[in-house]
């Protein structure tokens, strides 16, 4: 039988690849491909997602991999947990929930300004992103002239699927991350007396490079949804319990499509899903089929927001559950709903499969989302 290849053709935008449903029924963690042609597992039930997003034994780097050097939180053990904690008070959930109005403020000032140019309008250009980059460049201390530098940068060290890229492609990807990390070195020492450190360079690259590309295709494609079934007006009279609910159902549907866990890899010998996995092997989770399992949630793929039972996995699970999740719900809970209070009538200008999509592999997100009222 011939392994299949990644990726999956996929007949609509907004609809994971069928070949997920059919590998979930028969074969929920079978051998596959990857773009680049190595060996992989590919994961695809919600238990043994959620297995493999909690378990240590599936590391981020193969098991021996020197790590001296990694000043990410792309990594394992304690010195993922160190680095976790040297901005886990930025992030606590009452930190993050002071901001709300802050947030709202800024999601409000966005689509009025977008409303009062008239149509059409780019939800990417004119309130998805600059919306996120914003938010997290005032979290970070970004001076206010720096952040469509910061957005630049930010774009181009995420444009590159380094996962699965060719030698040409990984250059070009480790120079603009090396040029966005620069502007990290500038802004942590602008900051400090001291020269900067390497740790805190990496976390500024890495909050930056999350925060802003994760946040800004949410509202996005959250948007494209929405408009598409025909559910953004009833946000703008809905309490925050039901928009908080609808939110969730929409990232959901999207997760998976707007970003997937980073690969892992298994540390030692063992079973997965009742199929023996050797370690090394590389580990390929879909968030996409996990949060249409029939076994875990009701009618998977019906787009329900009033859907309380099943917790979806959006952002992660395990100890590197996202650390921005909290304040990346605000961020898009903000943006959709201000757009439902200004513009009811708002639409997309034309078929959803006719819109663009980046090609990262680890968090993709349209190009552009033209829309018109």
């Amino acid at each position: 039988m011939t392994t299949p290849t990644l990726p999956f053709d996929r007949p609509d935008p907004l609809t994971p690849p069928p070949e997920y449903a059919r590998l979930r029924a028969s074969a929920p963690v079978a051998p596959v491909l990857t773009p680049d042609g190595r060996r992989a597992w590919l994961v695809t039930s919600y238990e043994t997602v959620a297995a493999v997003l909690s378990d240590r034994r599936f590391g981020l780097a193969p098991p021996g991999t020197d790590m001296s050097g990694n000043d990410t939180l792309f990594q394992d053990g304690e010195a993922h947990a160190r680095l976790r904690r040297l901005v886990s008070k930025a992030f606590s959930p009452r930190s993050i929930a002071a901001l709300r109005p802050h947030v709202e403020r800024l999601a409000g000032d966005y689509v009025s300004t977008l409303a009062d140019h008239g149509p059409p309008a780019d939800l990417v250009t004119d309130l998805a992103a600059p919306l996120s980059i914003r938010v997290i460049g005032e979290l970070l201390g970004v001076p206010t002239g720096d952040r469509a530098r910061l957005r630049g940068l930010a774009d181009a060290a995420s444009a590159t699927d380094f996962l699965f890229a060719d030698e040409e492609d990984l250059a070009t990807a480790a120079q603009a991350w090396n040029e966005l990390g620069a502007y990290a070195g500038e802004l942590v020492a602008a900051k400090r007396e001291t020269p900067s450190d390497a740790e805190l360079i990496a976390m500024t690259t890495t909050i930056v490079s999350a925060g802003y590309l994760s946040a800004s295709n949410a509202i996005s494609t959250g948007a494209i949804r929405l408009l598409a079934e025909g559910r953004l007006p009833a946000l703008a009279t809905s309490t925050t319990e039901q928009t908080d609910t609808a939110v969730q159902e929409v990232l959901r549907l999207q997760a998976g499509r707007t970003g997937e866990p980073f690969p892992r890899y298994a540390q030692d010998d063992l079973q997965l899903g009742g199929v023996p996995i050797a370690a090394g092997d590389l580990v390929l989770v879909r968030l996409e089929a996990a949060h249409r399992d029939p076994e875990h949630f009701a009618d998977p793929d019906r787009f329900w927001p009033e859907r309380r039972a099943g917790t979806p996995l959006v952002f992660g699970h395990g100890m590197h559950y996202c650390l921005g999740a909290p304040l990346a719900h605000i961020e898009i809970t903000a943006a959709l709903r201000a757009l439902a209070r200004r513009l009811p009538g708002l639409r997309l200008q034309g078929p959803v499969e006719d819109i663009e999509w980046t090609t990262n592999a680890v968090d993709i997100g349209p190009k552009a989302v033209h829309t018109t009222w």
